[in-house]
């Protein structure tokens, strides 16, 4: 091939742990292993823990085998521990087993919930409300849908704050073209890397409760929290905390998976949804749905079981999953610590806190000749920004284009998965690559 100035394609655009070098968590790993080869459970070389939730995930399968097909909405006894977990972590806050359903990661739950709200013609067709910026899996379930996207604006001098100002602001101006109905929040953030704070979750509960929006909590990163003074606050949580007038009214839609967090196992598409105050008949429709698909992946609903089961003080196992979890979230911690300070000592980039999540999302400044030129290629000048940075380094980033950006407002959005020293590499030849770039378009 043609010779490039660089030795390897470093793949800073998508959030895959494994795929940049996170280990396994042990645990997690053993259980589906025994799950899938139950031989192994008369084996010495597994833990007595990881053979219990083994043979109990079996015992909920047909025929005792992760090949057997599972009910639509997942196994019942992985559903009863998806409730338990959610008790656990959000305190006094029941939750029914009957309103989970597990899903092909979030993003198959996040798509049939959207199929089932959205309806009409014309202007009374179903306007959905994202962030901007926004994870493009919204925009392209929207338009798959045919539905109405309807944009609101992460404030990012507030470092990506939600404004309800802003929502009513977005809100109103849609209501001349569709029929607005579901509001979906993706918190901790993506691209953005914010957490949302409790009074900032209690005003968009509010103004979701007055407006009779459907919400979407998209909350995947929930274990994702780096920042000092920052905590992840479930919106089931505050909706309970706000009263029944909320808890019995706001209809919500939550997501989980097992691709990001600690655990970073995209390819098992684990992950589950609750939905709370659903009409009885829509929930109906809702579990018919979901039939046509048959079921998710077995597998995966056995390692969604592992993270809402994990385990506990006591067990044998407990002390190395610890150890192994702690490992992965100090270790991202620092990374985006690392990231935020040596992108901000760039001339000509700007990078919010990376409060949580895996990615950073910096601003950029992209010189008037750069921008024709790239216009002159039929390009965005972000895009035009990140192929020069590919070409001259081999560093591959997202622009911020394919997020959505207020106009004139230049991104792009880079995980922070490689290990820390090839991290560093990485920055350093951005930091090198972007004053190279201001110089040669000044």
């Amino acid at each position: 091939g043609i010779k490039k100035p660089f030795t390897e394609v470093i793949k800073a655009n998508i959030g895959d742990a494994h795929a940049m070098g996170q280990r396994p968590i042990t645990f997690l790993r053993q259980v589906v292993a025994l799950c899938t080869y139950p031989n192994l459970l008369d084996s010495p070389s597994f833990p007595e823990d990881a053979k219990k939730r083994a043979r109990r995930i079996l015992q909920g399968c047909g025929g005792n085998s992760l090949g057997s097909y599972s009910a639509s909405q997942g196994i019942n006894c992985i559903r009863e521990d998806v409730a338990s977990y959610i008790e656990r972590r959000d305190g006094v806050v029941p939750a029914d087993p009957d309103n989970i359903y597990l899903t092909t990661g979030a993003s198959d739950g996040i798509a049939t919930i959207l199929k089932i709200l959205v309806s009409g013609g014309g202007k009374s067709r179903t306007g959905v409300m994202i962030p901007i910026p926004q994870y493009p899996l919204y925009s392209a379930a929207i338009s798959e849908l045919d539905a109405i996207q309807v944009n609101y604006y992460l404030d990012e001098e507030n470092c990506w704050a939600l404004d309800v100002n802003e929502l009513r602001r977005s809100l109103n101006e849609a209501k001349a073209y569709c029929n607005p109905k579901v509001i979906c929040i993706i918190n901790p953030g993506n691209p953005t890397g914010q957490v949302q704070n409790r009074k900032c979750i209690e005003d968009v509960i509010h103004f979701a409760w007055e407006e009779k929006l459907f919400l979407l909590a998209d909350e995947v990163y929930q274990d994702n929290v780096y920042s000092e003074g920052c905590q992840f606050h479930s919106f089931k949580k505050i909706l309970y905390e706000m009263g029944p007038e909320y808890y019995n009214n706001v209809e919500l839609a939550s997501f989980h998976s097992t691709s990001k967090g600690y655990m970073g196992e995209c390819g098992y598409r684990g992950g589950y949804m609750e939905v709370i105050n659903l009409h009885p008949e829509i929930k109906g429709q809702l579990v018919k749905l979901l039939s046509v698909r048959l079921c998710p992946p077995v597998s995966g609903q056995a390692a969604m079981d592992i993270v809402v089961n994990p385990p506990i003080p006591g067990e044998e196992s407990y002390s190395q999953f610890i150890k192994e979890k702690e490992s992965v979230l100090n270790n991202l911690a620092k990374k985006a610590k690392l990231t935020e300070d040596m992108f901000n000592k760039v001339p000509g980039i700007h990078c919010n806190p990376l409060q949580g999540a895996m990615y950073a999302f910096p601003r950029i400044f992209i010189p008037s000749k750069a921008i024709e030129e790239a216009k002159s290629h039929k390009m965005a000048p972000d895009m035009f920004y990140c192929m020069k940075l590919l070409e001259e380094t081999g560093i591959c980033v997202v622009p911020g284009s394919g997020f959505g950006q207020r106009e004139g407002s230049y991104h792009f959005r880079m995980t922070i998965l490689p290990p820390v020293e090839k991290l560093k590499i990485v920055l350093e030849k951005v930091k090198d690559f972007h004053i190279k770039f201001l110089e040669k378009y000044a």
